[in-house]
């Protein structure tokens, strides 16, 4: 037989190169169920010829949703930071690449991209992961063979963290204190003291912190070696976090430290314009999403920081008059300063590292605190070092600072020992 019924659903029954097939056509419908056995037998004729299935045309905006979606399946799980990014990335790209078939993108098109993105001022490393998430699509669909050789990724710069000065980390810590965000402070002061990343930071859980051996357990990581990783904590970051916990005397270790919750304004202003804060809708199961407006709003207020005595608040001035004036020491600037606007939260890691690494702590140590690989140790040192000329003067200093007298001399007569040593060099070679 051909065609039969199981229940409402036709099946086909055939025999290929003596080979029995039975399998469902899915149909209720005889003749759909024709359909697909003909369509089935076609395909088993055309592969036993070597004949291959010709690709289907599809936009490359239809394989970037179905990318997307994949994200949300079992196969491909991602974390919510990666998601985000690879969303931003699509978003990106969807305007250049959108209405264009995949097997039409070439690799012209991709140079005209990136040269057009540096333009438009994003970093070689934001165009390269947008550069990634295209050549995952394109993988997926067998058409990033064919373009590889003749796509260059674009360099990315190494110097782009910074460590925070001890005065720029004071100003950013009180203006963090004076969030609307309770959580900002202790989040950012965990970060600062612990080197972890902001999503290591985001999804701690209570039962990750030992307080007995002053130390806290870190769960899933951006590397393996960092995943799991034990950290002692100092005297700032034990403060920081005993002050937290009283804020939720019912939590339990399955609790997120920093858990999602809203706030909102409440009371009068004080003389610095800040308010008090009223938090409700508290999850402790659900960890906080972002604390980047917290984050930028406490950066911005940085820039009202009195350029002179460094501890007024620059205030407006009244129209017409232009500028702004310290209301302490009446200091007055035409313009805010930059302040700390620019510092990224990432800078918090790159500070602890260069700390760490000044205070001659050993690269092994700091790769076991902050999570680095031992292939990528030095690599790492070198990019989160970073140190000012009066550090580096000190470096150099120390290579003399065990010689002995007898090694030490005065510039005149060190141009005098070598001006002898020419000439009787010289008289030698005579």
């Amino acid at each position: 037989m051909s065609l039969y019924r199981r229940g409402n659903v036709w099946w086909m029954d055939f025999h290929f190169h003596g080979q029995r097939v039975q399998e469902t056509t899915e149909m209720t419908s005889i003749t759909r169920a024709r359909e697909v056995q003909d369509k089935r037998k076609q395909a088993l004729k055309d592969g036993a010829a070597g004949i291959k299935k010709t690709q289907q045309p599809l936009f490359f905006a239809a394989a970037a949703e179905e990318y997307i979606a994949l994200a949300k399946g079992k196969k491909r799980k991602w974390a919510p930071r990666m998601l985000e990014i690879q969303k931003n990335s699509v978003a990106h790209l969807l305007p250049a690449f959108g209405k264009k078939l995949l097997q039409t993108i070439e690799a012209r098109h991709i140079a005209d991209y990136q040269k057009q993105r540096a333009q438009d001022g994003a970093s070689g490393r934001t165009v390269n992961m947008e550069v990634g998430a295209l050549r995952a699509i394109l993988k997926r669909h067998k058409q990033w063979e064919r373009l590889q050789d003749d796509v260059v990724m674009l360099d990315e710069r190494e110097d782009v963290g910074r460590a925070l000065t001890a005065e720029e980390e004071s100003a950013l810590l009180l203006e963090c204190g004076r969030s609307r965000s309770r959580m900002l402070l202790p989040f950012v002061v965990l970060a600062l003291e612990t080197g972890a990343r902001f999503n290591t930071v985001r999804t701690l859980q209570w039962r990750n912190i030992d307080s007995a051996n002053r130390c806290l357990k870190f769960g899933h990581d951006k590397t393996k070696a960092g995943t799991g990783r034990t950290v002692p904590l100092n005297q700032r970051a034990i403060a920081a976090l005993t002050f937290w916990a009283q804020q939720f005397p019912n939590r339990k270790p399955e609790h997120f430290v920093f858990p999602f919750e809203k706030c909102s304004q409440a009371g009068t202003k004080d003389s610095f314009g800040f308010t008090g804060e009223v938090v409700y809708d508290t999850n402790p199961t659900q960890a906080i999403g972002d604390v980047k407006e917290a984050w930028e709003g406490a950066k911005r207020r940085t820039q009202r920081h009195c350029p002179q005595c460094k501890m007024g608040i620059l205030a407006d001035k009244p129209k017409p008059e232009k500028g702004y004036a310290c209301i302490d020491c009446r200091c007055e600037v035409p313009e805010l300063p930059v302040g700390l606007t620019s510092v990224r939260f990432h800078d918090l890691r790159h500070t602890a590292v260069s700390r760490m690494i000044a205070a001659r702590v050993p690269l092994p140590i700091i790769a076991k605190i902050v999570g680095w690989t031992a292939g990528t140790m030095a690599k790492m040192a070198a990019r989160y070092g970073h140190f000012g000329i009066e550090e580096l003067r000190g470096a150099v200093e120390a290579i003399s600072s065990n010689s002995s007298e007898a090694s030490v001399f005065r510039a005149g007569s060190l141009q005098f020992s070598l001006h002898s040593e020419a000439n009787s060099g010289s008289q030698r070679a005579n």
